[in-house]
């Protein structure tokens, strides 16, 4: 009875515990949807995106999806990050005049010189996986060309012509 109530005990403190996990950090995890495309534009799509973060905002369904934006860079973070996935580097983006987003680029898997690659006023154009946590926490990522198990579209960074992948 005893080894029965510590597993009793265990099993709630798990099941506690894994909702303290920020939805960030469990992105990874999400369950491959077969409504999210596995390709995207051929052509950066702007109005594409908007659509897609206008319906999140209204309380569409959140799931990761690829995305082509293009835009001019308004802001760069000088130094890389290191985060429990590797080092980083972040970038906002316009994709209109009111609005921007930021793009995070794994600095560990992609092919390109050492951070800050990009500068403000460059001209980008970007395939990665939009999320949407929040309204404050929102951006695109998995711009690198590898593809893993929750993730299946290669991306990248085009600076001024100069594709980093």
């Amino acid at each position: 009875m005893m080894a029965y109530s510590r597993l009793l005990l265990a099993a709630l403190l798990l099941a506690g515990l894994s909702s303290l996990t920020h939805p960030a950090q469990a992105r990874g995890w999400h369950d491959e949807r077969a409504d999210v495309p596995q390709t995207v534009s051929a052509t950066c799509d702007n109005q594409d995106f908007l659509s897609k973060q206008l319906a999140y905002e209204n309380g569409g369904a959140k799931a990761d999806t690829p995305v082509h934006i293009c835009g001019k860079v308004i802001a760069v973070s000088p130094n890389a990050k290191r985060t429990r996935s590797g080092w980083h580097g972040y970038f906002y983006v316009a994709v209109s005049p009111s609005v921007s987003i930021r793009i995070v680029s794994g600095l560990d898997e992609m092919h390109a010189p050492a951070w800050p690659w990009v500068a403000k006023g460059d001209q980008v154009d970007v395939v990665g996986r939009y999320y949407y946590d929040s309204i404050r926490r929102q951006g695109v990522d998995w711009t690198h060309h590898g593809t893993g198990r929750s993730w299946h579209v290669p991306g990248y960074v085009t600076v001024n012509g100069t594709k980093y992948d």
